[in-house]
């Protein structure tokens, strides 16, 4: 099986340079490595092909990126377009995943089925520049607002990867941007960090339930593409080290590509496993001084499982949330099959709102809950907390 596994990604491989190759692409002129001026010419000259960026500033050894394949090989969606949950419904399976930022009034839904082959949509929801981004080989669903120093900025694919996560690049100055922390950690904007806007990733069945009225990203991207074939089959059934995966060791402390919702407030990292979550489906937590709740439930296919995403195997999804609500700190609970505060025994869902009860109607102030598989949370998490329920009296 990992023979085949492996052989499988060396096919990966060939559909990212042969199948991303239709449709419109941003070129830029090649810059020569003997143009990149030290200290950046310690870096191999093929990782830095093809940009303009300033490599003399850098806050990661350039001797952690692996270059994939050409920059922007794997295009953007840059003009966005988007249709109704109606018409969406001909094409989306109902535990299909999807990716939900709401600003103000307005709600998105980005089908994991469309960004698995983009991996970055840059769009306006409320008002608000963001970018919907994807990582398949670290399952990172996560959505940034892309203003820098008061520029809106839009965010390009440059096929290099650091401990298999993707690296964006920005356009504007061709600053390198780890996907995985939202952080510039190549020229002229390194260090700076973009701001974290929650995205959780659910069911195609609880979004369009939640979000009737919500604007789905449209098939119709300008490109040609499989939507809803996973080119990544069987990539979370590995028992080994990921495809591409070259950095720190692992932790033990669950397997490598095991599901975790990742939370870092007040500089306190937590992984909440999905295989925990499955069993009390409710967190109740504190990290960095804050109350809150991860809640789980089951329906949701895993994107990188079966060849068509629909028919992936059932990993549920997680959600964070602030549970300190109308001045009241709540613990949630599973009794029942019911998910409950036990202050007021009101009835909740994964997306945080109270559907019966004393609080029907209320809403829980969402956390930039974070998905990733557990060797990508650990490998830019190192001092994490595992989270583990506390033991019954």
């Amino acid at each position: 099986m990992k023979i085949e596994r492996w052989l499988m990604g060396l096919s990966l491989l060939a559909i990212l340079t042969s199948a991303c190759t239709s449709g419109p692409a941003t070129s830029t002129p090649a810059a020569a490595a003997t143009d990149i001026p030290t200290p950046a010419a310690t870096a191999p000259p093929r990782i830095t092909t093809g940009f303009e960026t300033d490599f003399t500033q850098h806050s990661v050894p350039y001797a952690e990126v692996t270059d994939v394949i050409p920059k922007d090989r794997i295009p953007a969606i840059d003009a966005p377009t988007f249709v109704t949950t109606e018409a969406a419904d001909a094409w989306l399976a109902p535990k299909e995943p999807v990716l939900i930022i709401q600003i103000g009034d307005e709600t998105r839904l980005y089908p994991i089925q469309i960004l698995i082959w983009h991996e970055i949509v840059n769009d306006t929801v409320g008002g608000v520049p963001v970018a919907a981004t994807y990582c398949p080989l670290c399952n990172t669903a996560i959505a940034f607002e892309r203003t820098v120093e008061g520029q809106a900025l839009d965010f390009g694919t440059t096929g290099r990867l650091r401990y298999s996560n993707l690296i964006m690049y920005d356009r504007p100055t061709e600053s390198w941007w780890q996907q995985a922390t939202g952080e510039a950690i190549a020229g002229e904007f390194t260090g700076q960090q973009l701001t974290f806007v929650p995205a959780p990733m659910v069911s195609w069945a609880d979004a369009r339930t939640a979000y009737p009225e919500g604007d789905v990203l449209s098939r119709e991207t300008g490109h040609v593409r499989d939507y809803g074939q996973n080119p990544y089959p069987g990539y979370d059934d590995q028992d080994s080290t990921p495809f591409l995966y070259d950095g720190p060791v692992t932790p033990d402390d669950l397997p490598s590509v095991a599901r975790v919702l990742g939370l870092e407030l007040a500089g306190e990292a937590v992984a909440y496993p999905y295989q925990t979550l499955e069993k009390i489906h409710a967190a109740n937590d504190t990290v960095g001084e804050t109350a809150i709740v991860v809640l789980w439930e089951p329906g949701a296919a895993s994107a990188m499982d079966s060849a068509r995403i629909a028919q992936g195997r059932d990993v549920g999804a997680a959600m964070a949330f602030e549970r300190t609500l109308n001045g009241e700190t709540l613990t949630f609970v599973w009794a029942g099959e019911r998910l409950i505060d036990e202050a007021t025994s009101s009835t909740w869902n994964v997306l945080g709102q109270a559907t019966s009860g004393p609080l029907a109607g209320q809403q829980l102030e969402p956390v930039a809950g974070l998905n990733f598989f557990w060797f990508s949370w650990a490998a830019f998490h190192p001092q994490t907390r595992v989270y583990a329920p506390p033991q019954a009296p």
